[in-house]
């Protein structure tokens, strides 16, 4: 059983936010006054888009490895991904000059092969499945001795992601509430944590993909309910929550709200023309729950977490 012992405090997170400054971007806080009108709503976007890999993923990475001993750090990091902590964790370790190396199944997009690569990570081939995943990681670790990090069921993880929302309420002032996208749990777990000793009157919400809805139907069920056969476009939500990252869910998160994939290309069309921004399908599950809930939220003041942007422009869901 999680213990809310093994999850990161305000302390930690706060302490990560000072240790990942010189690496990361402060991205900005937006707002578009279209979305605004259209949601009858104050929006504040924290736009994770334009961190660096073009995702919130490498405020996790980062504090990560910079926590590691000289000893342990120069042995090399090690995970298995196909998406955003890829690059975030090959980043963060050419940044400190120690390797990394990422499992990655053959099939993987060519593009995010590319930029792991670019980071200057050891990329290592398997076929597309988890068993295959976590084997040939297991045989990484064991052949290296490379320090396994975890995309999110890592509390150094999550408190890195707690940072983003650290970063929201100093830029925003006092919101009525917060909503992020819900895959594993991490970003989640870390905007709740941080959120719930900062602003208590803040509700946090999480938005996921009606496709791919496990974590919704875990709170509503007060149990950890596996990812099944997901379906949609929203690619960086596939995966299940851990117990760790479920934990602080049940603790901190008022709601999980499902959209539809529909509903995810219409927020995608509207930020990418109303507010110039390039944003993954991920990134934009909570403007879609908002935009579809307006009736619930006219007059609040609401904060956003675009998570990223890392989308194929000759591959767009329309």
């Amino acid at each position: 059983m999680i213990m809310m012992t093994d999850l990161p405090d305000l302390a930690a997170i706060q302490e990560a936010h000072e240790r990942i400054r010189p690496f990361v971007h402060r991205t900005p806080v937006m707002t578009s006054a279209t979305l605004d009108d259209l949601c009858e709503a104050e929006i504040f976007f924290k736009c994770e888009n334009l961190q660096r890999v073009g995702a919130f993923k490498y405020r996790g990475a980062t504090n990560a490895v910079q926590l590691l001993d000289d000893a342990t750090a120069a042995r090399g990091v090690a995970t298995h991904s196909s998406g955003n902590h890829a690059q975030a964790l090959a980043l963060a370790a050419q940044t400190r000059g120690i390797p990394a190396y990422v499992v990655m199944p053959r099939t993987a997009p060519a593009v995010k092969k590319a930029a792991v690569a670019g980071y200057g990570a050891e990329i290592v081939p398997c076929e597309p499945t988890l068993r295959a995943r976590e084997d040939t990681l297991a045989q990484v670790v064991t052949e290296t001795g490379a320090h396994f990090v975890h995309p999110y069921d890592d509390a150094r993880v999550i408190a890195g992601q707690g940072t983003a929302v650290v970063e929201l309420l100093e830029d925003a002032g006092p919101l009525d509430a917060v909503i992020t996208p819900v895959g594993g749990g991490g970003l989640l777990s870390g905007t709740a944590i941080a959120a719930a000793a900062l602003a208590p009157g803040t509700r946090v919400l999480a938005a996921e993909p009606a496709g791919a809805d496990d974590a919704a139907r875990s709170l509503a069920g007060g149990k950890l309910l596996p990812s099944v056969n997901p379906d949609t476009i929203c690619d960086g939500l596939l995966t299940s929550l851990s117990p760790r990252t479920f934990a602080a869910i049940r603790a901190h998160v008022a709601a999980i709200l499902t959209v539809s994939d529909d509903a995810v290309r219409h927020a995608m069309q509207l930020v990418m023309e109303r507010m110039k921004l390039v944003v993954e399908p991920s990134a934009v599950v909570g403007l879609a729950a908002l935009v579809t809930r307006r009736q619930e939220i006219a007059g609040r003041r609401i904060g956003v977490i675009f998570s990223g942007g890392n989308v194929d422009l000759r591959q767009m869901p329309w």
